[in-house]
């Protein structure tokens, strides 16, 4: 039987050409003039995984856009495995400050530079290429079936309504997924947790049109700055969020598990300097992995508000807007908390402006338990392939409809991520590696082989 590495070696130009064609149709979910291009993935992955050995593959229709379903079922006494990524990507603005065309992919310096080479249309397509090795070489173990969605970067909004209506063609032992990262190319890393979201947008108005800033300056109150002073009640000078009840949830972690996290090899000085930072800052009392890993965050992710185009003009807003998230640890609900946020925010408004709060998307957060037999299965799949034995982390990110497929489903998720932070998800010149695409590729292959075996 040829090897994975040698398979790889001998394909490796062909994968990339093939990851490039997904790469390069401009799946926006959060864009509706990009409709037609969530169509055109959803059909791109069906021929793909056609080709890769899927005994069906099919387009079918979600109440947004539509999810991708494919299986090989070999032998139904087997343990099957469902393979769940998505083909939506993130906007590409601010355009100007990549170096390259977000959906022209380009290889510089050993990495590919495009929009969604990591996140996550270049980790899923290793578990298209993992599986068409499998089934050329006659060596699966499993019963492999894949789910495809496009809309994860808006919430997965239509896909928990989708896997309850398809629950029995859905059925699986465990569910696979690479849309996380790992430590460093030489610290392998599986992710055990993910932390949940409450996505908010908030709009302060003042008077009912834009003002003269010279007529009435000082007379009026300005929303842009009654909406920066209010963002900045939200977290105290200690980097503790202040919404009344906001942590009554929240589980707290161990002095014993605190000290087997910081066994994670972490460096703050070379932290800061891929970042360009002079400090980091966060909550007071815990670490810089622990406040992205088992503590709660608020974000203001984008503001806006009067004119902000070329040159001058001197208006004193109607309007101030702003989108925040809260990323929340594992029994914090996503729910009480917006409800939370829409009513702290609300209450300290002053009584010249008026507030809206809209609840955009959120989700719960997630725990991997490391007994489990996927979770066995990926640490030897680490090892083989890295020669060492995996790091279990917790994420700072969040994918929440993780956490509906447990509830949904009833099935565990394994995060098998090999992402790094300097990829640059969700930023211009987005790249991923092609050491770790190969990496993930033949880790993904053991994996299989170590999972059917340990399932016997």
């Amino acid at each position: 039987m040829e090897t994975i590495k040698n398979y790889i070696e001998e394909n490796k130009e062909r994968f990339l050409d093939e990851l490039f064609g997904l790469i390069q149709i401009p799946s926006i979910s959060s864009l509706s003039e990009h409709k037609p291009d969530m169509v055109r993935a959803a059909e791109y992955w069906k021929k793909s995984l056609l080709e890769a050995g899927a005994d069906k593959a099919e387009v079918m229709p979600s109440d947004g856009n539509p999810v991708v379903y494919g299986e090989k079922m070999i032998d139904s006494t087997l343990p099957t495995v469902l393979v769940y990524g998505h083909y939506d990507v993130m906007p590409v603005d601010p355009i100007d400050l990549w170096k390259s065309s977000p959906f022209e992919p380009e290889i510089r310096d050993g990495k590919i530079y495009a929009r969604g080479a990591d996140d996550d249309k270049g980790q899923s397509f290793m578990h298209a290429k993992a599986f068409e090795y499998l089934v050329k070489n006659n060596s699966l173990t499993c019963n492999v079936k894949f789910m495809l969605e496009g809309e994860e970067e808006i919430g997965s909004p239509s896909l928990g309504k989708w896997c309850e209506e398809h629950k029995a063609m859905l059925k699986a032992d465990i569910i696979l997924v690479s849309d996380t990262g790992m430590i460093a190319q030489d610290i392998p890393s599986i992710t055990t947790g993910l932390r949940g979201l409450a996505y908010m947008e908030v709009e302060v108005t003042g008077p009912d049109k834009d003002l003269h800033s010279g007529l009435f300056g000082g007379a009026v109150a300005n929303p842009a700055n009654v909406l920066s002073k209010m963002i900045a009640q939200l977290v105290d000078e200690d980097g503790h969020i202040t919404i009344p009840g906001f942590y009554d949830d929240v589980m707290t972690i161990s002095d014993e598990e605190r000290a087997e996290m910081a066994k994670a090899p972490f460096d703050l000085e070379e932290y800061k300097k891929a970042l360009d930072l002079k400090a980091v800052y966060g909550e007071k009392g815990y670490s810089t992995n622990e406040r992205t890993g088992i503590r709660p965050s608020l974000d203001v992710n984008g503001m806006w508000s009067g004119y902000t185009g070329e040159g001058a003009k001197t208006v004193l807003p109607s309007k101030a807007y702003a989108k925040i998230s809260m990323r929340l640890v594992p029994n914090q609900d996503h729910h009480k908390i917006a409800d939370l946020f829409k009513a702290y925010f609300k209450k300290i408004a002053p009584e010249y402006v008026t507030v809206k709060v809209k609840d955009l998307h959120g989700g719960q957060g997630y725990v991997s338990p490391t007994t489990m037999t996927a979770y066995l299965a990926a640490e030897k799949a680490y090892t083989d392939t890295f020669n060492k034995k995996p790091v279990p982390v917790r994420s700072g990110g969040s994918i929440p409809i993780i956490s509906t497929f447990e509830e949904v489903l009833d099935i565990k998720s394994i995060l098998m991520g090999f992402g790094l932070e300097s990829d640059a998800i969700h930023s211009p010149n987005e790249n991923y590696p092609l050491f770790n695409f190969y990496k993930g590729i033949e880790t993904i292959v053991h994996f299989y082989q170590h999972y059917g075996e340990l399932m016997k």
